[in-house]
């Protein structure tokens, strides 16, 4: 999968979001920010994904973030603290992303967070 179809974000009931090995996946649509009932996406190895948009801050259900192997992942959105409900942040692998956002102390509901494989 090249792209995701920005009518993804018409899946207002949609709870996980897989995107296992989409190595092709450059960028997630603005659209996802409507999928406010989503607690699960998937990014393990999508090996071209840059970055998330930054509308994403409405995903407050959010629980798991998975950026496994997401080698071109540079920066995570500084609007992260926006994600109260985030539990699991992985971060595995992603050798690009030489920082965290600030605001990531505000998520006070995270229990993990993954950062092997940093350079």
């Amino acid at each position: 999968m090249k792209e995701l179809p920005t009518s993804i974000g018409k899946l207002t009931c949609l709870e996980k979001l897989d995107l296992l090995r989409c190595s092709e996946l450059k960028e997630l649509p603005t659209s996802i920010d409507k999928l406010i009932t989503l607690q699960s996406l998937n990014l393990v190895r999508c090996s071209e994904l840059k970055e998330l948009p930054t509308s994403t801050d409405n995903l407050t259900s959010l629980e798991r973030l998975d950026f496994s192997w997401c080698l071109e992942l540079k920066e995570l959105p500084t609007s992260i603290d926006k994600l109260t409900a985030l539990q699991l942040l992985d971060l595995l692998g992603c050798s690009k992303l030489k920082e965290l956002p600030t605001s990531i102390d505000k998520l006070t509901a995270l229990q993990s967070l993954n950062l092997l494989g940093w350079s």
